[in-house]
C-alpha cells in the first residue's frame, strides 16, 4: 500500500474512493444525508458508513483534532483494504492533522504477517492525501517527518512481533548492526568475555541458564555540533521464561514481547537519524535470554552489579531490572549526556496502576516530567506519572545484601521497580534521567486507536516529538 501527497483541489485527483470525516454537528449538510440516515449513521467518533456504489466513504469523529482522526483513519483504512477498491483519496483538513492521518494510515493499516504461509492479500494500492489551500511546503515537510516517524514506529513492531525461535541475543544485535550500516550510525557489541570484564554480574546473572550468549549493544548517531546529548536505554529481553520462578504457562504467551523496550530505542535512533536532527543520540541496549537450567540463577542468590551494589534475589522473574541496573551504570560511564531516558516492558503492576493504553513514567525532575508529558499529548502517546515514595523505598531493604530485586510486599510495584533503578542512577544524573514503564502499552491483542495486534512501538512517537522540540 501506498500514501502518497498531492497538491491539487480534491475534485481533480481521481481515486474510486472519497473519504469525508463527519462531526455530528455536520450531518444535516452532508452529500446524500438520506441516505446516510436510512442508513442508520450518527456519525459517531470511528463509525463507518460506505457508499459503495457513489464511492463514498463517511467516517464520524467526535473532533477534526489529531487524535480522533487518528483514531478515525485506522477504521477508515482497515475498511478500504477489505474491500476491493484500489484507490482512496482523504482532503487535508489543516496542517495540524498531517501527522494524525500518516500515521492512522500508516500504523493503522499495519500487518505482520512472517509467518502466514497463505497471507490474506489486498486489491487497495493507494492512498492520496489532497492539500491544495495550505502552504505546501510546510505540509510537504510534516508529510516528511510523520511518515519516516510512522515507519520507524512500524520497524519496531516488526522487531517485537518476531518469534523468540528467531530474535535472541546474538539475532538482535544483528538488526542493530544492519541498522547502523543502513543508517550510517557508529555500532559496538559487548559479548560475554566483554561484559564480564566490565564485570557486570548482574546481567550475566540473568543470561546464564541460555544457549545464546548475552550481549549490550550500543548505537550511536552523532551530527555535527549537537544541541543536546542524549541516552536511550532499552530492556533487551529476547524472551522470558520467568527463570527459575517460573511464569505460569498462560502468562509466558507473549513472552516475546520482552524485547520492547530495545526494540523502541533502535526505532527511536532510526528516525531520529533519517529526520537528521541535530541532538546525539546514543542507544544502549542489554539483549538478553532468561531461561531456566542448572545453572540459571536463584531466588536467595546475591549478585554483585557493575556498580559494585550487591543484589539479593527474591524473585528471578523480576530480571528485567537487573539487567536494566548493569546498562544503566555501563552507558553513565560511555557517555557523559544532557538526558538518559530507559524503555522497559518492566512491570504488570505497572498496567494494573494505569491500564493498558497508558506508559508510565517515573524520576525526579518536575519539569522533566512536564515536557515529555506534552510531548507525549502532541504524539498521540498517552503519559502518566507515578511519584517515588520513600515508604515504599523501604520496601527493597535486604537484610543481607545493599538491596532486594523485589518489594517485601506486593503494592506499588511499579514504582519500587522504578526506585531499584534509581539506585543505580549517579546523584548528578538524577534530574536528567527518567524511566518509562510500557509493559501496558508496547504489545496489545486487541486493536485501539491505531494499534493492531502484537506490537505497537510505544516510545517510538513519543520520543521523536520530545527530540524535534529540544532546545
Amino acid at each position: 500500500m501506498n500514501i502518497k501527497l498531492i497538491e491539487k483541489e480534491l475534485s481533480e485527483v481521481l481515486a474510486d474512493v472519497n473519504v469525508i470525516f463527519v462531526k455530528k454537528d455536520e450531518l444535516a449538510e452532508c452529500l446524500h444525508v438520506d441516505i446516510l440516515e436510512k442508513a442508520g449513521f450518527k456519525a459517531e467518533q470511528e463509525s463507518i458508513c460506505f457508499l459503495y456504489e457513489k464511492g463514498l466513504l463517511f467516517c464520524g469523529v467526535d473532533s477534526k483534532k489529531s487524535d480522533d482522526i487518528r483514531a478515525a483513519t485506522s477504521v477508515v483504512i482497515k475498511t478500504l483494504k477489505s474491500s476491493n477498491f484500489k484507490s482512496a483519496k482523504i482532503s487535508i483538513l489543516s496542517k495540524s492533522v498531517i501527522s494524525a492521518l500518516v500515521e492512522g494510515v500508516v500504523l493503522g493499516g499495519y500487518e505482520f504477517n512472517d509467518y502466514k504461509s497463505e497471507p490474506k492479500l489486498s486489491v487497495f494500492e493507494d492512498i492520496f492525501l489532497v492539500s491544495n489551500d495550505l502552504d505546501y511546503t510546510k505540509v510537504e515537510e510534516s508529510f516528511a517527518e510523520a511518515l519516516i516517524v510512522a515507519n520507524a514506529t512500524n520497524f519496531t513492531r516488526d522487531i517485537v512481533n518476531k518469534a523468540p525461535q528467531e530474535i535472541n541475543p546474538q539475532t538482535l544485535s544483528g538488526v542493530a548492526k544492519e541498522l547502523a550500516k543502513q543508517n550510517n550510525l557508529e555500532c559496538t557489541i559487548l559479548d560475554e568475555s566483554a561484559l564480564e570484564k566490565e564485570k557486570m554480574g548482574a546481567m550475566l546473572a540473568v543470561g546464564r541458564a541460555s544457549v545464546h550468549e548475552s550481549a549490550l549493544i550500543h548505537l550511536a548517531y552523532k551530527p555535527q555540533n549537537p544541541k543536546k546529548i542524549i541516552t536511550l536505554v532499552g530492556k533487551g529481553l529476547t524472551y522470558d521464561s520467568g527463570g527459575l520462578s517460573l511464569k505460569p504457562a498462560t502468562s509466558m504467551v507473549t513472552m516475546k514481547m520482552d524485547k520492547a523496550g530495545a526494540c523502541a530505542v533502535l526505532g527511536i535512533i532510526k528516525a531520529v537519524s533519517e529526520l537528521k536532527l541535530d541532538v546525539e543520540v546514543h542507544a544502549f541496549i542489554g539483549a538478553v535470554e532468561n531461561m531456566i537450567g542448572g545453572n540459571a540463577y536463584k531466588p536467595d542468590d546475591v549478585l554483585v552489579s557493575r556498580s559494585k551494589t550487591t543484589i539479593e534475589i527474591r524473585n528471578t522473574d523480576a530480571e528485567g531490572r537487573l539487567v536494566l541496573a548493569d546498562v544503566l551504570d555501563y552507558a553513565q560511564d560511555a557517555v557523559k549526556s544532557d538526558y538518559i531516558f530507559d524503555f522497559a516492558t518492566l512491570t504488570g503492576a505497572c498496567m494494573i496502576a494505569l491500564g493498558q493504553y497508558t506508559t508510565g513514567l517515573m524520576g525526579h525532575s518536575h519539569k522533566l516530567k512536564h515536557d515529555i508529558s506534552r510531548a507525549g499529548s502532541d504524539a498521540g502517546e498517552m503519559i502518566s506519572s507515578l511519584p517515588f515514595n520513600k515508604h515504599l523505598k523501604k520496601l527493597l531493604k535486604s537484610e543481607i545484601a545493599d538491596i532486594s530485586n523485589t518489594a517485601s510486599k506486593p503494592y506499588g510495584g511499579a514504582i519500587t521497580a522504578g526506585m531499584f533503578l534509581d539506585k543505580f542512577i549517579r546523584d548528578e544524573n538524577k534530574n536528567k534521567w527518567m524511566h518509562f514503564d510500557i509493559a501496558g502499552t508496547a504489545y496489545t491483542e486487541a486493536a485501539w486507536d491505531c494499534n493492531v495486534y502484537g506490537g505497537t512501538g510505544a516510545g517510538v512517537r513519543l520520543m521523536c516529538e520530545f527530540i524535534k522540540e529540544i532546545k
